[in-house]
Order: structure tokens, then C-alpha cells, then sequence
């Protein structure tokens, strides 16, 4: 997870969040290659899909992969599981709420290193954010590090040394109202972007990812596109 620089290109795990969004913006803005890759895993939330293909096109992104993996019945969460109830009610502490999709990060990242390798790319870059987020354990920098060693050891360009590539979490450690006022100096198209669990028509504003877009937006002063009029 190193500083940024001019590479081979980059793959961006475009989930079509502001976060991704705000990935993707940077990794457009410091020029090369950029990849886009978005993965389709059986998520209530698929309103996001739509988002992450806009974002897709503004960015004018080399290519933009939906990989569709029907793994939906095999991960046991309230974003997979319509059955289950999204909380509202805010995440207590210590604890991991059901919305937690359990490996997600790490299929996800599996998923990119292949085809950063078959794009000839030096970097993935991931939207993990371990300041403010809901206690998810692959958010950790621990594990985006660990990840990061396996990727050398597990592709034939890292063992022959042709390539170290680099995981990129460039808002591990920024809040979301650091996010917000970084992301609207690269002039990311908020109004684009989907965070609501519920993937209604409209935001539901209550659920964690809705508090917590809420949160960052009002803290950096910045106005929300897609907040409800009050």
C-alpha cells in the first residue's frame, strides 16, 4: 500500500460507492491504464451496478469487467439474504453487524489480481476504509498487507520478479468526511454514486451505509446530491 506513482495501469474495485468512486477518480487522475472491475456477487443492493457502469463511462476507464460469480447462497448476510433484516438501528460496538459478507474482500481481490496480471497492471486499488466503517475484519490493514505478500507469492509474475504489485487503499485511514472533501476536489460526480443497503429507488437513509454517506457529507460541508429533502 504504497504512495502513487505513474504505473502500468491500475484495476479499480468499482463498487459504484463513493468510496470506489473516489478510487476511481484518483487512480484517473494520476494518469496510465485504468481498469475498472465490478463484481456482480448476488447483492441486494444492485442499484449499485448502475452506478459503478456510469462511473464507468464518465472516467472513460480502458475497460470496465462485471464478473458475475452466483456465490449468493453461499454467504450468509443480510446483503445476500433478503430473508434477513439490514439493521438500522447503528452497529454496537465490538460487534460484526449481518451485514458483513463473509471473505467478500478477499474474493474480491482474488478476483482483480488475476486480471490485473493478465492486463499487464502493477496495482489494485480497494476503497477499504478502517476508520469509518462497521468493524469488518478484511477492512483491516493487517489483512490488505497479508493479501498484498500473497499476490507476490501466487502469480508468475511475482515469483519471477517481474512484478510487486501493489494493493492500494488510498482511504484506509481517512473518515468519511475526509473522503467527501477529497473526493469533491477530484470533482467525483456524487450524484452518481449509490450507498443505500436496501438498493431501493431511493435512499432509505437509515440503514449503516446511508448513516454513515449522511455522516461524511455533512461533516465536510459538502451538500448531497441524493439526500432527501428535509
Amino acid at each position: 500500500m504504497s504512495r502513487s506513482r505513474r504505473r502500468t495501469g491500475q484495476v479499480v474495485l468499482l463498487s459504484g460507492g463513493m468510496d470506489s468512486a473516489t478510487c476511481l477518480a484518483l487512480a484517473a487522475a494520476e494518469g496510465g491504464p485504468v481498469y475498472a472491475l465490478t463484481v456482480d456477487y448476488g447483492q441486494r443492493h444492485r442499484r449499485e451496478l448502475d452506478s459503478a457502469a456510469a462511473l464507468a463511462r464518465r472516467y472513460r476507464v480502458r475497460e470496465h469487467t462485471v464478473v458475475t460469480l452466483p456465490i449468493r447462497r453461499l454467504l450468509a448476510s443480510s446483503l445476500t439474504d433478503r430473508r434477513r433484516k439490514v439493521p438500522r438501528a447503528g452497529v454496537r460496538r465490538g460487534r460484526i453487524p449481518s451485514t458483513y459478507v463473509p471473505a467478500r474482500n478477499t474474493i474480491l481481490l482474488s478476483v482483480a489480481l488475476g486480471y490485473a496480471e493478465s492486463r499487464g497492471a502493477d496495482a489494485i486499488v480497494i476503497g477499504a476504509n478502517a476508520i469509518d466503517y462497521s468493524g469488518y475484519p478484511d477492512c483491516r490493514p493487517a489483512f490488505l498487507r497479508a493479501f498484498e505478500r500473497l499476490a507476490r507469492l501466487a502469480t508468475k509474475t511475482g515469483v519471477e520478479g517481474r512484478s510487486r504489485l501493489k494493493v492500494r487503499a488510498p482511504l484506509l485511514r481517512k473518515s468519511k468526511a475526509g473522503i467527501v472533501r477529497w473526493g469533491t476536489r477530484l470533482g467525483v460526480p456524487w450524484e452518481l454514486t449509490w450507498s443505500c443497503y436496501l438498493g431501493g429507488r431511493s435512499p432509505c437513509g437509515r440503514c449503516d451505509s446511508c448513516r454513515w454517506r449522511a455522516l461524511g457529507f455533512a461533516e465536510a460541508g459538502v451538500p448531497d446530491p441524493l439526500a432527501r429533502p428535509t
